[in-house]
């Protein structure tokens, strides 16, 4: 069995225990809530690092969480008593303006992403907080506004470099490991570690976008004007509608708007949606699609507390919309927050079964955001969190988004893909990683051994 001391030997990355200056600063996430205690944190500086630190936790029986931008709520990029496998200075993008396409290593985020891409005027669906990682998005499936047009990250992707279980480096694509690049399109990290991601792009350059505020008063016209726009967007329009709290401490709808198509196009579909109200704040103009990308960072800043619960809906029919304001009318926290995140278009085009992502006939996604500062306050929040989350559950199709779980339990797991696709996925665990030594995530638990 290998020595801590081996290991230290073999990484040419940084290499942090208990006792190191850094080891605070560099076990924290960006939820402020997660405080885990690994027994050491190495940050790999290539994939030679990945697989030193891949085959010393096999062999000494630690176990492993994977950090890449560290943003999952559910805080699962570091664990307690283990290794962590830091990957957030593997940052390096790549981008072929010729193939349109990127190849990124695993820490990269999409802010990294977006600067390298849109120097060509090029994108691939991204999350919303330009500060998340990309392979931890992208492998639970990728909700973004780009996701109607182009459809979710994980639909964008070409191909992915993994080090398995095993320490072994192998390529999954359509053409070579192809039941792994199934899997790995939403089956989370459950396979092994992604040290690089080949993504295709898209022409994006200039985008229409912004956010506009309506007052809460107005909450349920505003809402049921929304919900008859998206009835008939094209797939060119995402916009994310949200009940939350401005920093002054004004209750408003608040509506995350992106079009990615011709700007005089974009204009005349939004003009409803601009003009009705009329709205407090209009925002909305042509931006670079990083600008985009990065509106809400100020917003959901790292070291917050933070607990969320998530459903996908089949529909907001005017009971489920009534009860979300009735809902956010009882909040307990200024920075909690109620999202409704349409799908379709792109996201319903694909197959159903050619990939792991499940539930693409969703007609939204409900984030409910519970947040807060002072860690006394906890039992407060959590509790707004879960009794909104339970109001919602009877206008849910069942299904859930594997990026938005928490610490939840096996059957929300399975709940995320259903019972064909999770016993496929566990096929595939047993066949990458036998011995579930990558179990810090929303868990495929592989077939128990006799």
């Amino acid at each position: 069995m290998a020595s801590i001391e081996e290991l230290r030997t073999k990484v040419a990355g940084d290499f942090i225990l208990p006792e190191d200056p850094a080891y605070d600063e560099a076990r924290k996430v960006w939820n402020g809530a997660i405080d885990k205690r690994p027994r050491a944190i190495v940050r790999c500086s290539d994939v030679d690092d990945v697989v030193a630190s891949v085959s010393f936790a096999r062999e000494s029986n630690w176990l492993v969480a994977v950090r890449g931008g560290g943003h999952n709520a559910a805080g699962l990029a570091v664990c307690d008593e283990g290794l962590v496998i830091d990957l957030s200075t593997m940052r390096s993008v790549e981008v072929d303006p010729g193939t349109r396409t990127a190849r990124a290593q695993g820490g990269a985020t999409w802010s990294d992403f977006d600067r390298e891409t849109s120097r060509h005027g090029l994108a691939a669906t991204g999350g919303a907080i330009s500060t998340t990682g990309i392979g931890g998005l992208t492998l639970g499936g990728g909700v973004g506004y780009l996701m109607r047009r182009y459809g979710l990250a994980c639909d964008n992707l070409i191909s992915v470099e993994m080090v398995t279980a095993s320490g072994r480096v192998i390529k999954a694509s359509a053409d070579k490991n192809d039941d792994l690049f199934w899997g790995v399109r939403g089956g989370g990290g459950n396979f092994g570690i992604v040290t690089n991601f080949e993504y295709q792009l898209h022409p994006v350059k200039a985008v229409l976008g912004g956010m506009l505020l309506h007052p809460i008063e107005r909450a349920r016209e505003t809402l049921f004007h929304y919900r008859g726009l998206m009835e008939t967007a094209p797939d060119e329009l995402t916009i994310f509608a949200a009940l939350m709290t401005t920093p002054d401490g004004a209750p408003v709808v608040a509506f995350l708007v992106g079009y990615c198509g011709p700007p005089s196009e974009g204009e005349k579909v939004l003009r409803p949606l601009r003009e009705f109200g009329p709205p407090l704040v209009d925002q909305i103009e042509p931006m670079p699609y990083p600008k985009l990308q990065s509106m809400l960072d100020e917003g959901f800043p790292a070291g917050l507390q933070v607990y969320w619960r998530s459903n996908f809906l089949a529909g907001i029919p005017d009971e489920a919309l009534d009860e979300l304001i009735q809902q956010f009318s009882r909040v307990t926290s200024p920075l909690s927050a109620l999202m409704l995140e349409p799908l379709g278009g792109a996201v319903a085009r694909v197959g159903s079964e050619e990939t792991a992502f499940n539930h693409r006939d969703a007609a939204y996604n409900l984030a409910v955001i519970g947040r807060w500062q002072a860690p006394n306050e906890e039992k407060t929040h959590i509790a707004w969190t879960r009794t909104a989350h339970e109001a919602m559950e009877r206008f849910a199709t069942g299904g859930v988004y594997v990026n938005y779980l928490g610490e939840e339990g096996q059957d929300r797991v399975r709940a995320a893909y259903g019972d064909a696709k999770y016993r496929r996925l566990v096929a595939l665990k047993d066949k990458y990683d036998p011995e579930n030594l990558f179990r810090c995530n929303q868990n495929i638990q592989p077939t128990p051994r006799r």
